[in-house]
């Protein structure tokens, strides 16, 4: 492996985003590594570049384009996406160099499916890491239950009117054609519901298909004096700390409405006093501050996984109810500080969660239960912990294994 360059594909490097968490770690296990954005917002460095002025204007072209051709879609179940341009990068140097290309989140401008065909026909192996449903739809990026997906899509929920052949549709026989054309391209689902979406969409159910967990650094995110981290934010050490954090507090996927009404039951009971919510991510409003019947602070979007260490440790409870979710990391990231989490039983998040161990699994949408779930990791003061299929090592491994069952 360490005369093998592999290569990462991902729209925005962060410090907590998936690919570059990968990246990282293949470097630290000595595999020659590299990551390639459109956007940066670590320090670039050899093997962590991002495209020019011009790429970023294509992928605003891209992005109004997009915006014109969805004019007709409804929000309700989140986001849709339609590539229509990108920047061809197969030409690039690190691009041309790499022996392995994982492909992670590269939408919003950055990689049509025309320039995803660019690379595939470099005739390189293509590795697919699936954060969310869009690679086997037809373009939603989560189905909400609906499962033409598995046959062909079309009629999209996501658009207002019925159409059969509606940007689902012509979204789905692109890929289809695709996907059915080459050989050199495989499939990874950090979650085993993704996996099993995946073997049963008719975009990849004859494609290879392989389930790895996504990885984590114990080295950041690790518990240390629940009583230091509350006083580090100023959060009196008797509070029970309940908190909630989300890219995108009000987006669709992530359950807000069902979260307040369950603290509108505790506080209804009135079993606790002192009770202090943390909440972090962009999208808040000071409505949703006012609707909280419990003392709240706002952390802000926090892109420090420092800063995010510490909130997770001043934690008493971390909340998680997804109305659609993949394998969170905000749930792997509050187990590793050893705090416990309640989420609803949906998605990857039951490969997260034993039922009463490490947290509670919530009745999908139900508030009662989610302040079931949060009393019970109060009252039996439930701590966290990350199952043993997540340990780094045995990930970086099952990688590593993967790589080399492809190239052999």
């Amino acid at each position: 492996m360490t005369d093998l360059n592999i290569l990462h594909l991902q729209y925005k490097t962060t410090e907590s985003s998936p690919a570059n968490r990968l990246h990282n770690a293949f470097v630290d296990a000595g595999i020659n590594s590299n990551l390639l954005s459109l956007y940066n917002e670590i320090d670039e460095q050899k093997n962590n570049s991002s495209l020019g002025r011009k790429s970023k204007w294509i992928s605003q072209i891209n992005n109004r384009t997009e915006t014109y051709l969805k004019s007709k879609m409804t929000s309700e179940f989140g986001i849709f996406s339609f590539p229509v341009i990108g920047s061809n990068i197969s030409e690039m140097d690190v691009v041309i160099e790499a022996d392995v290309i994982y492909i992670h989140w590269v939408l919003n401008g950055f990689l049509s499916l025309k320039n995803i065909e660019q690379l595939i026909k470099l005739n390189k192996p293509i590795i697919f890491f699936m954060h969310d449903m869009w690679t086997i739809t037809g373009g939603c990026h989560h189905s909400f239950g609906c499962d033409k997906y598995m046959e062909h899509c079309h009629n999209c929920k996501f658009f207002r009117g019925e159409k059969q052949n509606d940007l689902s549709s012509r979204e789905f026989k692109i890929k289809k054609r695709l996907f059915s054309r080459f050989d050199n391209i495989y499939f990874v689902a950090p979650s085993k519901w993704l996996y099993d979406c995946a073997k049963q969409s008719a975009l990849t159910k004859e494609k290879p298909v392989f389930y790895i967990p996504n990885y984590l650094d114990a080295k950041i995110f690790k518990p240390f004096e629940k009583n230091v981290a509350k006083n580090m934010l100023n959060i009196q050490k008797d509070d029970i700390v309940i908190a909630f954090g989300a890219i995108s507090i009000d987006s669709p996927y992530k359950g807000w409405k069902y979260l307040q009404k369950a603290l509108e039951i505790m506080e209804e009971e009135g079993n606790y006093k002192n009770v202090s919510i943390l909440i972090f991510g962009s999208g808040f409003k000071q409505e949703v501050a006012e609707a909280i019947p419990y003392k709240t602070k706002f952390m802000g979007f926090l892109t420090n996984e420092y800063a995010t260490n510490i909130m997770y440790n001043a934690a008493d409870v971390f909340l998680a109810p997804s109305l659609a979710d993949n394998l969170p990391y905000s749930i792997l990231e509050s187990h590793y500080c050893g705090t416990p989490v309640v989420a609803f039983n949906i998605g990857g998040i039951p490969d997260l969660i034993e039922h009463k161990g490490n947290g509670y699994l919530a009745e999908y949408k139900n508030s009662i239960d989610l302040a079931k779930g949060i009393k019970y990791c109060i009252d039996y003061d439930v701590k966290g912990y990350a199952l043993p299929e997540f340990e780094g090592n045995l990930l970086i491994g099952k990688h590593v294994d993967l790589i080399e069952q492809i190239l052999n």
